[in-house]
């Protein structure tokens, strides 16, 4: 990680505080540039600022615990003002792979349960064609698994079992992820599809026509990008 993305992500996260009003339910995305959005609206909130959050992992609802930002429960019927939340690749059509960090299956329930979903990266997640070097972060339960990778194999990708610390990878839901290898993704809704069609994937890390809004932090500053309305 340069200090130049470094500085992009902490200039996207304090960005998206503006479109935070008081009173607002707010879904807060996981990962290291949501950290700086969660730094600057703790500060806010200790100031008098009045919020509401839903973690979209273990981790985000420790730091906001911590920030003393008040959080919404976990079981809640919640109907989102705006969710913050990064993402490992965005296109210039707004189509995300996120799930790099796990939190990919709660952070999608969360997006999708937003009025506005605001998307906070530095420039080198910025790219023409989402894919590899990328991988598509795919949510599977445990049981079996090894069936579910041999039919995503089967559509013709290649796909990895995520690991950490030589351990298999669990998500905060207790169950794992196959990374899987796609050299350039044209269709994402398509292939979004596909993936969520194969018996035991719980969901998968393609963002699809969700995204309203990309700030984007560069080494020449913030750049704000609104997706069309047609």
């Amino acid at each position: 990680m340069t200090e130049a993305q470094e500085a992009g992500k902490r200039a996207a996260g304090e960005a998206a505080l503006q479109y935070v009003p008081e009173g607002a339910l707010v879904g807060l995305g996981s990962g290291s540039t949501v950290k700086y959005f969660l730094l600057a609206l703790g500060k806010k909130v200790k100031s008098g600022f009045r919020v509401q959050g839903i973690p979209t992992s273990q981790e985000t609802a420790r730091l906001a615990n911590d920030l003393n930002i008040p959080l919404l429960p976990n079981e809640g019927d919640w109907k989102l003002d705006l969710a913050v939340d990064g993402a490992d690749q965005v296109d210039p059509q707004f189509q995300l792979i996120k799930g790099g960090g796990g939190a990919l299956l709660r952070e999608k329930i969360v997006a999708s349960a937003a009025r506005q979903f605001i998307v906070i990266v530095d420039e080198a997640k910025w790219v023409p064609v989402l894919g590899m070097p990328m991988p598509i972060p795919v949510e599977v339960i445990p049981f079996g698994w090894p069936n579910t990778q041999r039919h995503i194999q089967a559509l013709g990708w290649s796909s990895r079992l995520r690991k950490k610390n030589n351990e298999v990878f669990k998500t905060d839901e207790g169950n794992v992820i196959l990374d899987v290898e796609v050299d350039r993704i044209d269709n994402p809704t398509i292939l979004e599809a596909q993936l969520n069609g194969i018996p035991g994937v719980v969901e998968n890390g393609l963002f699809v026509n969700r995204t309203s809004i990309v700030i984007l932090g560069s080494t020449d500053g913030i750049h704000i990008k609104e997706r069309p309305v047609f």
